[in-house]
């Protein structure tokens, strides 16, 4: 497994969250997990990133966060993805997508 990359570039973390939650609602440490298998180790998103963008997603309407009180233990915040936010990540991806093919090109020499 690759070491984990020590900064994200601008805008990524959002993405990764708004995808991650494109598949099912989690909770912000389940979050951080699935980022981090997912990218097979090279994203490892601390709580100090990943709550500030969690936070910033719900203020700006792209995914809702509800409390839960599991069986068994603490109450937690589980989040959701929002239409707004599952039109954010199409969006995002399709320019993602243009960004990786023009870098590939660049560094490929093509």
């Amino acid at each position: 497994m690759p070491e984990p990359v020590a900064s994200l570039v601008k805008g990524t973390l959002d993405l990764l969250v708004l995808r991650t939650l494109e598949l099912e609602p989690l909770h912000g440490a389940a979050i951080a997990e699935r980022i981090f298998q997912t990218t097979r180790g090279t994203f490892h998103v601390k709580a100090g990133s990943l709550f500030p963008a969690l936070h910033r997603l719900e203020q700006n309407g792209l995914i809702e966060g509800e409390w839960e009180m599991p069986p068994k233990g603490r109450r937690i915040k589980s989040y959701r993805l929002t239409r707004e936010g599952r039109r954010r990540l199409s969006a995002e991806k399709a320019s993602w997508q243009r960004v990786v093919m023009a870098m590939t090109l660049v560094l490929e020499g093509a």
